[in-house]
């Protein structure tokens, strides 16, 4: 029997990276997945490799007619709403003078509107069963990091904005906490390897030396996390951000 049996939870960003990896181990465990990414091909394919049962719905977060059929959708197809993984994001990383509005917007879009917006379509719902579970994905350059003052604003806000989730959703059985993960290998951290001219292999070794476990991260760390964050195991945690890095907050 596994702990999410009978929920059904929705991983936004849910192709590919830490997103599939969520969406595989909530799938693993019992659940019911609704995988939702920008391209809807990407979605389905996403929830086929789950097995059956689950469903790859496309949605653009940052646009509240895409999230609201969404979320009626999920629960139209897979019977409700228990769980939901606000993951899906973007980078646009640039100096501050080279940064573009645009780049500016895409980011805070994604990122932090549609943690927003998805987190509004489905909390009426968790309101009325007086049970949900939010998880919230910020990062460790919600700290700061050059060449991408974009990212680390939106990331920043998610944290703020799970601290104010924690208190108003708490009195009706709602949990919201975010994880701030560390260098994990992913699509998304092998493109920036690309794009600085390095490759995969040098950049993720280079990146396991800057923390004190000696490695880095993978999307099964951050999986393992969410799955705890979201069980009734963490029912007495809210509001909180959990930094996932192999310790390299202490160390910076």
């Amino acid at each position: 029997m596994g702990r999410f049996d009978g929920r059904v939870a929705v991983v936004t960003g849910g192709a590919r990276g830490i997103g599939f990896g969520c969406a595989q181990r909530f799938a693993d465990e019992g659940a019911k997945v609704a995988v939702i990414d920008l391209d809807e091909s990407a979605a389905a394919a996403a929830a086929a490799r789950l097995g059956e049962g689950h469903l790859g719905i496309g949605c653009d977060v940052s646009v509240a007619v895409s999230v609201d059929a969404a979320i009626e959708r999920v629960l139209g197809d897979l019977g409700g709403i228990h769980i939901l993984v606000n993951n899906a994001g973007i980078t646009r990383d640039n100096l501050l003078f080279k940064m573009t509005e645009e780049d500016w917007d895409l980011v805070m879009g994604v990122h932090l509107k549609g943690a927003f917006l998805m987190t509004k379509a489905a909390q009426k719902h968790f309101v009325a069963q007086k049970y949900g579970k939010i998880v919230n994905l910020s990062s460790v350059s919600a700290l700061g990091n050059r060449g991408q003052a974009n990212y680390a604003a939106a990331k920043m806000g998610v944290q703020g904005f799970t601290r104010t989730l924690g208190i108003e959703l708490g009195p009706y059985g709602i949990n919201a906490n975010a994880i701030a993960p560390g260098f994990i290998a992913t699509e998304m951290t092998d493109a920036t390897a690309a794009r600085l001219g390095v490759p995969v292999d040098e950049f993720r070794a280079r990146n396991a030396e800057r923390n004190p476990v000696r490695r880095v991260g993978f999307p099964e760390d951050i999986a393992a996390t969410a799955a705890f964050l979201c069980s009734d195991e963490a029912s007495y945690i809210t509001g909180q951000t959990l930094y996932v890095d192999g310790g390299a907050k202490l160390v910076s």
